[in-house]
C-alpha cells in the first residue's frame, strides 16, 4: 500500500499525527506507530510525530496500520540467553519480526515474550512494550529488552549515547578497498522504491565500522565484522551496498546471485554489550552464527 494527498489549507500547523488522523480517519496511537516504524513520510522524509505540517506539503503513507488492539501472549519458542528483574537478552531467529506492526499484527518476538515475561506489557510504548532497538526480520541474532521502567530509560539513553555495543557478522559480495573502515552516509527511504532505505544527503546520520575478516575467491566474497554506531532501517544493508559490496543473500539490495544458495541476507547480531540498568556492571553476550550461515560458510571452506 502506498498512498500521498497533499496538506489542506486547513490542516496547516497541525501536528503530522493529527493531521494525517484528521484526514485518514485512523487514531492518532496508530498514526503514531506508522511514523515510529518510518512509514509517514513529509516531503520524502522521516519526521517526528511532533513535527508541524506546512500547506501542500505532500503526505506519504507507505502502509496502513496495524490493528489497534494490544500485542497478546503468545507460546512461540524464542531462544532466551540471559534475564533478570530488568533486562532479557534474546537469539532472535531469522524470520521473526520483532514486534506487531503493518501486515504482522501478531506472531512476533514481543507476542512470544508476553508469555513468560507478561510485565513487559507497560514498559515502553504499549504497541511495543520492552522494546528499545529492533532487527530485521531476516536478521538473526542478539536483541535486549527491557522489563521495567528502569531498564527501558537506560537502555534508550544508552542506545542514544553510542555507548551500546552492537557488533554484525556479514558476508559480502567483493572485498572492500580497504581492510577497515567507517561508512559515514547518511540514511533514508528511497525516492525510487519507498519500501527500501537509502543513501540519502537529506536523510539521518548513519555510521558502520567494519573490518575484514576473511576472503575467499571462488566465489570472490568476504567475511566483515561491522560495528553500528547508530541504528538505521537496514543501515548495514545500505551501507554494504552503497559502497559497492552488498550482503549476500539480500534481495533487497542487490545481494542474491545464483553461485551462493542462500534465502536471505547474510547478517547476524553476535556481538551486544551494554551496562545493566540497576548495577551498573557491563554486560556482554556473544552468539555464535546459526545453522543456515555457518553451512554457507563451510561450502565456502570446500571450494
Amino acid at each position: 500500500m502506498s498512498e500521498a494527498f497533499a496538506v489542506p489549507d486547513a490542516l496547516a500547523g497541525e501536528r503530522v499525527d493529527r493531521a494525517v488522523a484528521l484526514l485518514t480517519g485512523w487514531s492518532r496511537s496508530e498514526i503514531q506507530a506508522l511514523l515510529a516504524d518510518e512509514l509517514v513520510l513529509v516531503g520524502g522524509r522521516v519526521i517526528a510525530k511532533s513535527r508541524r505540517v506546512r500547506s501542500g506539503e505532500v503526505i506519504e503513507l507507505l502502509a496502513e496500520p496495524a490493528p489497534p488492539s494490544l500485542p497478546t501472549a503468545e507460546h512461540l519458542a524464542i531462544d532466551i540467553r540471559h534475564a533478570d528483574e530488568h533486562v532479557v537478552v534474546v537469539a532472535k531467529a531469522a524470520g521473526m519480526v520483532v514486534h506487531p506492526g503493518a501486515g504482522n499484527p501478531a506472531g512476533t518476538l514481543v507476542n512470544a515474550l508476553l508469555a513468560p515475561f507478561p510485565e513487559i506489557a507497560t514498559v515502553g510504548d504499549p504497541f511495543r512494550p520492552g522494546i528499545v532497538h529492533r532487527l530485521d526480520r531476516e536478521t538473526s541474532g542478539l536483541l535486549v529488552v527491557a522489563r521495567s521502567d528502569l531498564a527501558y530509560e537506560s537502555l534508550v539513553a544508552q542506545l542514544k549515547a553510542r555507548a551500546v555495543e552492537r557488533c554484525y557478522d556479514a558476508l559480502v559480495w567483493g572485498e572492500p578497498a580497504s581492510r577497515r573502515g567507517v561508512i559515514d552516509a547518511p540514511i533514508g527511504r528511497s525516492a525510487h522504491r519507498r519500501t527500501r532505505m537509502a543513501v540519502r544527503e537529506d536523510g539521518r546520520d548513519a555510521r558502520t565500522g567494519y573490518e575484514v575478516v576473511r576472503t575467499w575467491r571462488r566465489p570472490a566474497v568476504a567475511q566483515l565484522e561491522c560495528r553500528l554506531e547508530t541504528g538505521r532501517t537496514h543501515q548495514i544493508r545500505v551501507h554494504l551496498a552503497a559502497i559497492g559490496h552488498p550482503v549476500v543473500g539480500d534481495g533487497t539490495y542487490n545481494g542474491r546471485r545464483d553461485n551462493v544458495a542462500l534465502g536471505r541476507p547474510f547478517l547476524h547480531a553476535r556481538v551486544l554489550g551494554f551496562v545493566h540498568p540497576e548495577s551498573g556492571r557491563a554486560l556482554r553476550f556473544e552468539e555464535p552464527l546459526p545453522p543456515d550461515l555457518a553451512a554457507v560458510l563451510a561450502t565456502l571452506d570446500s571450494a
